[in-house]
């Protein structure tokens, strides 16, 4: 336990530094319309390489950036970055291109998001049509009253909200009919077993179907087979993200995948 607590205490350490070392990067996993086979958005994925350490996993650092509330700089840089970065692509004639950026719990709550997105969104000159926030189930869930607020306020400046890992959190359906957002992600667990469990199946379809009759588009992620891709297709599924179309790669990779799709190859 002593050991675990020193690690802890390094990594910590290590973590407040993070930003003035320039140790963060952003990776990009392409969203892909299903009826036009073309590449719509991207999400934007936090990574950290720590000179030493080497590649530390999100799941490690992310919950103590939360924990020590670092994760309101390193929130920022992302948003920023991010924002950036799909600007840049728009001014290289991909003008419809639209950036999926994951908030956290207590950045969500724990800050005024929406001024700190106004800003961010007048800063990089990007429309705030073009960026949309991804917030979990559970997240979402935890203080209705005060989510629909924020929300809303969200909506006024322009960004859309997509609910994350769908049907992995608080299974309570009441509040999808409360809360403006405009997409669902379906979590990779119910997509890897959609062609092997007739209940992942069956859930997954109802899913697909409940959000459409809420007027909300759906986006699977984790989308790794063929098989996979024929079923949401066969079940009028918007959008996947996944590696049977690409892993999470660096800005430039993503700037020649939007080259060779323009090419039509």
């Amino acid at each position: 336990m002593n050991t675990q607590t020193l690690e802890r205490l390094e990594l910590e350490n290590q973590l407040r530094r993070v930003l003035e070392r320039n140790e963060l990067r952003l990776l990009y996993q392409p969203q892909v319309d299903l009826k036009t086979g073309k590449m719509i958005g991207y999400e934007a994925l936090l990574r950290w390489k720590h000179p030493v350490m080497g590649q530390i996993p999100p799941s490690l650092f992310i919950p103590l950036a939360e924990e020590t509330g670092l994760i309101h700089g390193i929130g920022e840089w992302v948003l920023r970055s991010a924002c950036a970065q799909v600007k840049e692509w728009q001014n290289d004639g991909y003008e419809s291109l639209r950036m999926a950026v994951n908030i956290s719990n207590h950045q969500f709550t724990h800050t005024d998001i929406g001024k700190t997105i106004e800003g961010i969104l007048a800063e990089t000159k990007l429309e705030s049509k073009f960026l949309e926030l991804e917030l979990t189930e559970s997240a979402v869930a935890q203080d209705i009253q005060k989510t629909v607020t924020i929300l809303y306020e969200l909506k006024r400046i322009g960004v859309s909200v997509a609910i994350d890992d769908f049907g992995t959190g608080y299974s309570s359906l009441s509040y999808l009919m409360d809360i403006p957002a405009s997409n669902l992600k379906i979590d990779k667990s119910f997509i890897r077993n959609i062609t092997t469990d007739a209940n992942y199946a069956f859930i997954t379809r109802s899913i697909i179907d409940m959000a459409h009759k809420l007027e909300l588009k759906v986006i699977a992620e984790g989308v790794e087979t063929p098989q996979e891709l024929h079923f949401l297709e066969q079940n009028y599924c918007d959008e996947i993200q996944g590696y049977l179309f690409s892993r999470p790669i660096p800005a430039q990779e993503i700037g020649k995948l939007l080259k060779a799709e323009k090419r039509g190859f």
